[in-house]
């Protein structure tokens, strides 16, 4: 299921067993795997830290939204994607030296763990995002007395504690021997796999198809009345100006959160569920070399576009939320005043 097993095929007979010809096809391809993981965290690295740790400060100045359930839910994704960040450095080193683990054993399942509760929770708070906004169109009222800071708390770490409990199985593993070298992100054992080829049908369940149902429901609903009332509101005359610009621009944000979930989750989640099912079934049921290795190179190009959420999401921030744009713009003018000060400063100490 998960980066650190799909790096060894095993196939899955009447006695499970590990064949040197399939490992021989199967590693002869490390290459790629290195090559293609070291750009995309060279580049994910500074852009995911910086632009998720820009995010939580510009919320920590929202003084009038910080306790609203968005805001809450939006923090708590900031968190899941800075802290994803983290880890890439791990990976990044591993990966330079060609596939040879220096750290500790905990760091290694860490860093399976973190990418794993990254990829699930990110999916469900941007699932709770579309409900809370479905909500606060289509039912106002209720948004206003159901949707509040502290439930909606409570609602994200309830997500935390169900995506960190199903993710445990993969701190049980950690560095693997292979050629004389410690690796990480590989498995421990053939038996591995009947276990991963399950816990990926419960993640593909419950962690996004659940999820993605769940999102198409309240959008197309979302979008069926935003166009009711703008027929509505079109038909009403110029008497409302004021409110109807107020409503276009409301409207306009909603659409914009709409693209961007939906473009998210069948750019960076959808493949990768995909490929991920499909090399699973090629590794335990003995496809082809050729086609368990060309499925292995789709679950490499799948996964970068996954750990990609990471950096798409601080865009959601901002195209989504016109307090955060506001916000931004005040605190980069904010720091040029301070800059412009302190070089004021700096001349008159120089001048006198």
């Amino acid at each position: 299921m998960n980066e650190r097993l799909l790096t060894t095929p095993v196939i899955m007979g009447n006695n499970s067993s590990v064949t040197q010809d399939s490992m021989a096809c199967f590693h002869d391809d490390d290459a790629f795997k290195y090559r293609a993981y070291t750009f995309t965290y060279l580049l994910l690295f500074p852009v995911a830290f910086l632009c998720n740790m820009g995010a939580l400060a510009v919320f920590f100045l929202q003084r009038n939204r910080r306790h609203s359930a968005s805001c809450v839910v939006m923090v708590n994704l900031a968190l899941s994607d800075g802290s994803f960040s983290l880890t890439l450095p791990l990976r990044l080193a591993y990966y330079f030296r060609g596939g040879v683990w220096d750290f500790p054993d905990w760091l290694c399942r860490l860093c399976v763990f973190g990418f794993y509760i990254n990829l699930y929770t990110s999916i469900l708070f941007l699932t709770l995002l579309s409900v809370l906004r479905w909500l606060a169109v289509a039912q106002p009222l209720r948004h206003r007395s159901l949707a509040t800071p502290t439930r909606t708390l409570l609602v994200c770490i309830g997500i935390w504690l169900f995506v960190g409990t199903f993710s445990a199985p993969f701190l049980s593993n950690g560095i693997a021997n292979r050629a004389g070298f410690p690796r990480c992100f590989e498995p421990s054992s053939p038996s591995s796999w009947g276990r991963v080829l399950i816990l990926n049908y419960v993640a593909l369940a419950f962690g996004f198809l659940l999820p993605f149902l769940t999102i198409i429901v309240c959008y197309s609903r979302l979008v069926r009345r935003l166009t009711a009332n703008s027929a509505i509101h079109s038909g009403a005359g110029s008497a409302l100006s004021g409110a109807s610009i107020a409503r276009r621009h409301n409207r306009r944000r909603s659409v914009h959160l709409v693209s961007m979930v939906t473009a998210t989750f069948l750019l960076c989640f959808l493949p990768y569920h995909v490929i991920r099912s499909l090399h699973l079934h090629a590794v335990c049921d003995g496809w082809s070399c050729a086609a368990t290795v060309a499925l292995q190179r789709a679950v490499v190009v799948t996964l970068c576009l996954a750990a990609s959420n990471s950096v798409v999401n601080p865009l959601l921030y901002y195209y989504s939320t016109r307090t955060f744009r506001d916000n931004m713009r005040d605190a980069r003018s904010s720091l040029m005043s301070n800059r412009r000060g302190s070089m004021v400063a700096m001349k008159r100490r120089n001048t006198t």
